[in-house]
C-alpha cells in the first residue's frame, strides 16, 4: 500500500509575556463515509518519506520546550517543591537521576496547557494525529483509563445502553458507573483448553443492537475490544460499517494495538477500519513512560469539544510533563524510522516456528477459534505446556525461577511474552532455549501420566444482570462468606489482574461459574483486584 508523505511544520513562535502564538499549521479534515481511508505506514516511497523527516519530522516539539525551559538560569517561585531538583529526595534521586527532577515542570507558559492547548501540546497532538491517522488526537496523563471513561461519558449519557464484549477491560466498568450507562454485554468466544476469550463479530453487535431496537432503547455506543491483550482483533470494519448508518458511534479499546499503523504486517487500526474513537497505550508496545496514552478520533459523529470536556472531568489537573513528553517523543521515534518494527517482527515469527515444534508446546494462534477473526498480533506470543501436564502458572514459574524469563501475562492454562522495539535477539533465543529445557524435563517425564482435564468453566458464560453498575455500586452492601454468596448480587468489582478482566462486576448474580473460577485463579495464586477481602474469603453483596 503505498504511503503519503508524513508532513510536518515548523514549531510555532511564542512570546511569553504576550501568550501569543503563531502557528502556520493547517489541519485538514476529510470525511469519506464509514471506513476512512488512512494511508498506512509501510516501506514503500521510505527514500523520500524519510528525507522528509529528517529535514522536518525529527523534531519533539514538547519535547525540545521542556528541554528549554528546563535550562532557564532561574529563580524558580513555583511547584513543585523539590524545585528543579534542588531538593530532591536523594534515595529517590540517585535512583533514576538529577535530570527526571530537573524536567518535572509544571504548567509554566512556554509549556503550553494541556486542557487549553495552544503552543507546544497542540503542536505535538497535531503531529501525533498525522502520523496516526487520526482527526484528532489527545495526549493522556491517565493512561488508556481515562480515554476509554471519556469516550463512553461523551457518547453515552444516563440510561443510554453501550453495547459491549463481557471480557472487556475493568476501565469500562468504572465508565458505565460514572456515566449511568447500562450495559448490553455480548459474550466472546470462549478457547476454555486455552482459557481465553478471543473477540466479537459483527453477526453479535447486529442481534444486540437490533434487540435494544426492537425494546426501544436508547443506544449511545457500541464498544469493541481490539486486539485483546492475547492479540486477538475484531473485525471492527464491518461492526463500524452495521454501526454507521444508524448513527451508533464505534469506540475501540485499542489499548494493545498502538503500534498496528507501523508496518504492512501487522493488522488494520481501528481508526483506519472506520473506529470514532479509539484509545491506545502508547506505552505498551510502543515506547513511551508507563500510563502515558492517547486518546484519536475520526468521523463526525461524537462531539469533540465534549470529548475535551471530559478528559479535563477526568485527567489530573497537574499533569506530568515527563508522561506528556514521553508522548511526543515517542511519536518522534516512530516518524525518524519507517523500518523500525521489521526486526522484532522477525524475531517473533522465527521464534513462533522454533517454539510450535518443542514438544508438548502450543502456539495459540487463528485456528484455536472458531470464529473469523481478522487477525492476531503477530508481536504476541502465548504459549501452553499443558501437554506436559503444567499450568500456566507452573511453566511461569519455572521460566523465572529457574531461567529468569520474565513474561507479560499469566493464565491458567497459558503463558503470553510481549515482543517490542526493546526485546533483544539474545532474550528470545533465550526464550527458545530454556522452553525446550522445559520440554525436556516435563514432557518425557509426564507424557504417559493421565492428563488432568481443565473442569474450569468460563465465569462469563451465565449471566444475570439485576442492578446496573452504577445502581450496585451506590447501593449498600453486606459482607458474606464466598461460600454463602451463591445467588447474591455482587456488590463490588471482583477482577484477576492481569488481565484486567472482571469475573464479577457489580450488580451480576453471583453464579457458581464465577465462584469456581475465582476459587481456582486465586489457589494458583493470581492476584485479585478489587475485592475488599484481598484473600477472597468474604464479598461484598448489594442489600436489597
Amino acid at each position: 500500500m503505498a504511503r503519503v508523505p508524513i508532513s510536518f511544520s515548523s514549531p510555532p513562535t511564542f512570546s511569553r509575556r504576550a501568550l501569543h502564538w503563531q502557528s502556520p499549521r493547517q489541519h485538514d479534515v476529510v470525511h469519506c463515509g464509514t471506513t476512512w481511508s488512512v494511508p498506512r505506514i509501510s516501506e514503500s516511497e521510505a527514500s523520500l518519506a524519510e528525507s522528509l523527516v529528517a529535514v522536518q519530522g525529527g523534531t519533539a516539539p514538547l519535547v525540545q520546550a521542556l528541554k528549554s525551559t528546563a535550562s532557564q538560569d532561574v529563580s524558580c517561585f513555583h511547584f513543585p517543591g523539590h524545585n528543579r531538583g534542588k531538593a530532591a529526595p536523594s534515595p529517590f534521586s540517585q535512583l533514576i537521576g538529577s535530570g527526571a527532577f530537573l524536567h518535572d515542570l509544571p504548567e509554566l507558559p512556554e509549556l503550553d496547557d494541556l486542557f487549553c492547548p495552544k503552543g507546544v501540546i497542540l503542536d505535538a497532538q497535531r503531529r501525533a494525529a498525522e502520523l496516526f491517522g487520526s482527526f484528532k488526537t489527545w495526549f493522556l496523563v491517565n493512561g488508556t483509563t481515562c480515554g476509554i471513561q471519556a469516550s463512553v461519558l461523551a457518547t453515552c449519557s444516563p440510561g443510554d445502553y453501550l453495547v459491549v464484549p463481557r471480557n472487556c477491560h475493568i476501565s469500562v466498568i468504572s465508565a458505565l458507573v460514572l456515566s449511568g450507562a447500562v450495559p448490553k454485554y455480548i459474550m466472546p468466544e470462549y478457547n476454555s483448553l486455552w482459557d481465553v476469550a478471543g473477540g466479537i463479530t459483527p453477526l453479535q453487535v447486529d442481534k444486540a443492537v437490533k434487540e435494544l431496537e426492537e425494546e426501544g432503547k436508547r443506544i449511545g455506543a457500541v464498544l469493541v475490544t481490539s486486539p485483546t491483550y492475547h492479540g486477538v482483533c475484531s473485525n471492527v470494519q464491518g461492526i463500524a460499517s452495521f454501526c454507521h448508518p444508524r448513527g451508533i458511534p464505534v469506540i475501540v479499546d485499542e489499548a494493545h494495538g498502538a503500534h498496528f499503523r507501523f508496518h504492512d504486517s501487522l493488522p488494520s487500526t481501528a481508526i483506519e477500519q472506520g473506529a470514532d474513537l479509539a484509545v491506545q497505550s502508547t506505552h505498551k508496545v510502543l515506547c513511551s513512560l508507563t500510563q502515558s496514552s492517547m486518546l484519536h478520533m475520526a468521523g463526525d459523529l461524537v462531539d469533540v469539544d465534549k470529548v475535551s470536556q471530559c478528559l479535563q472531568l477526568l485527567q489530573s489537573s497537574s499533569p506530568s510533563y515527563l508522561l506528556l513528553s514521553s508522548l511526543d517523543a515517542a511519536r518522534a521515534q516512530l516518524s525518524e524510522s519507517t523500518n523500525i518494527f521489521d526486526e522484532p517482527l522477525a524475531m517473533a515469527s522465527t521464534a513462533k516456528d522454533q517454539l510450535e515444534i518443542i514438544p508438548g508446546i502450543s502456539i495459540l494462534d487463528l485456528t484455536s477459534f472458531a470464529s473469523d477473526f481478522p487477525a492476531i498480533d503477530p508481536l504476541r506470543i502465548t504459549l501452553s505446556a499443558s501437554d506436559m501436564h503444567l499450568s500456566g502458572y507452573e511453566a511461569d514459574d519455572i521460566l523465572y525461577e529457574e531461567h529468569q524469563i520474565v513474561s507479560e501475562l499469566v493464565g491458567t492454562q497459558a503463558v503470553t511474552f510481549a515482543i517490542n522495539l526493546g526485546t533483544r535477539l539474545q532474550d528470545v533465543q533465550k526464550l527458545v532455549k530454556c522452553t525446550k529445557l522445559l520440554s525436556e524435563k516435563y514432557f518425557s517425564a509426564n507424557r504417559f501420566n493421565f492428563r488432568k482435564e481443565n473442569n474450569v468453566r468460563s465465569p462469563l458464560e451465565q449471566i444475570s444482570v439485576q442492578l446496573t453498575p452504577r445502581e450496585a455500586f451506590f447501593s449498600k452492601k453486606r459482607r458474606v462468606h464466598i461460600e454463602e454468596s451463591l445467588g447474591e448480587i455482587c456488590g463490588e468489582l471482583i477482577c484477576p489482574y492481569p488481565p484486567g478482566i472482571p469475573v464479577l462486576i457489580p450488580g451480576e448474580v453471583i453464579t457458581q461459574d464465577s465462584l469456581s473460577y475465582l476459587i481456582n485463579v486465586r489457589q494458583q495464586g493470581m492476584t485479585i483486584s478489587g475485592a475488599a477481602d484481598a484473600e477472597l474469603n468474604y464479598i461484598l453483596v448489594c442489600n436489597l
